[in-house]
């Protein structure tokens, strides 16, 4: 064993230092189908007015209104996609469908149901409305109107309009290639029988699940050994094709502890030892060509705890995304939460709804092994630094994981 090197460092700074040394990546061509989720990176303009023409937005009769209170002849049909092929003069009129074209001549559109039909003559009444019942060319979106900013996050509505405005293709940003690793002689593939000593690899596929959610395209390649050149080897094949390496154990200080001095050595660490409870040897570095790695602690909680509070955020900033962070939400605490002396800590909770207070419930020991504490945790309750036991009833801020 060995003292650690590195300073224990505020967790808001390292929060601060992580994201000021991440690179927002490059931008790419994406087609609507795989648009979902992505980050525009820019801004969409209408090539053209929307709607394109006056339509029709209930099924009736498109009338001249100086005809209002007369029977008028039917010319003919304007359905979706098939216009009457004609002009609406006086005593005449088309019946038109919900997004027919209205006919040249018309300015109004009667609603079926206050129309008396006699054959191929409808008697239409007085009390109209001009310029009723349709959608004015441009009343949506006008030629040249910006209709999506750079940064936005795309939808189902967005992509939807997007369509809508001509754009078969969309420039975003890319997504972060992210090579995830286990490290460690203690693990073993989930599925197969751990010798003496050893346990099931939980982390990678914890961690490939957050990885995801938070967008990136990520690269499962295994547990790496405990032996120096043996990492070596499997952290260069790795960060080959990769933006981002995340690995998770060997960051303590233990003699078999080897992530940090091989990141030292073909990067510079910036982030050793965080002042954060669970995930205090959160390590930091960044690597040549502008990629950066992130050496998660092998406890399951910290692995995540730190994910959330580090990695997520810099995958955010990544693809361009404006908000990086967890939203957060004032919450009433319904347990005493005990603080640790130096170190910020993220307590696991469940919420409730009290009237209109969100009241925050313990998801039991806090022990940054225990998984059981995240799994249907809804938010992360901050404990400032202390020895001041905060009281239920107590408001905090809350890092929302999920609201029930």
């Amino acid at each position: 064993m060995r003292a650690s090197a590195y300073p224990l460092i505020d967790a808001a700074e390292a929060s601060a230092l992580v994201l000021e040394r991440t690179p927002v990546l490059g931008v790419e061509r994406v087609a609507l189908a795989d648009a979902n989720g992505r980050v525009l990176a820019e801004d969409v303009v209408a090539t053209g007015p929307l709607p394109a023409f006056p339509s029709s937005a209930v099924d009736g009769y498109a009338i001249r209104f100086a005809d209002a209170g007369t029977t008028l002849r039917v010319l003919g049909e304007s359905a979706a996609g098939r216009p009457f092929d004609g002009s609406v003069t006086e005593g005449t009129a088309a019946r038109i469908l919900t997004g027919g074209a209205v006919p040249d001549g018309a300015d109004t559109v009667v609603m079926v149901e206050d129309t008396r039909l006699d054959g191929n003559r409808v008697k239409v009444p007085t009390d109209l409305v001009a310029g009723s019942n349709f959608h004015r060319v441009g009343a949506d979106v006008t030629a040249g109107e910006t209709v999506l900013r750079a940064g936005t996050q795309l939808g189902a509505a967005e992509i939807g309009i997007a369509a809508a405005t001509g754009h078969a293709q969309l420039a975003v940003c890319r997504r972060p290639r992210v090579a995830l690793m286990s490290t460690g002689d203690e693990l073993v593939e989930v599925g197969k029988t751990p010798g003496p000593g050893q346990i099931p690899d939980s982390n990678r596929w914890a961690l490939l699940a957050a990885l995801r959610e938070a967008g990136a395209d990520v690269e499962v390649m295994g547990i790496a050994p405990d032996e120096a050149e043996a990492l070596r080897s499997f952290v260069t094949l790795a960060l080959r094709n990769a933006d981002v390496l995340v690995t998770s154990g060997g960051v303590s200080v233990g003699t078999h502890d080897l992530v940090k001095p091989l990141l030292e050595s073909i990067g510079t660490v910036h982030i050793g030892r965080v002042k954060l409870k669970p995930g205090k040897p959160f390590t930091f570095a960044t690597l040549e060509g502008g990629k950066v790695a992130f050496g998660l602690p092998g406890f399951p909680v910290s692995s995540l705890v730190t994910f959330e509070v580090f990695v997520r955020p810099a995958l955010r900033k990544m693809q361009g995304f404006a908000q990086l962070q967890r939203p957060t939400l004032p919450v009433r605490l319904g347990y005493d939460a005990r603080p640790t002396a130096e170190r910020t800590e993220y307590q696991r909770v469940t919420l409730r709804r009290e009237g209109r207070e969100l009241v925050a419930e313990t998801t039991g020991s806090q022990s940054s092994s225990r998984l059981l504490s995240l799994a249907g945790a809804h938010a992360l309750v901050q404990v400032p630094a202390g020895d001041m036991t905060l009281k239920a009833g107590t408001i905090v801020e809350a890092m929302i994981l999920g609201l029930p």
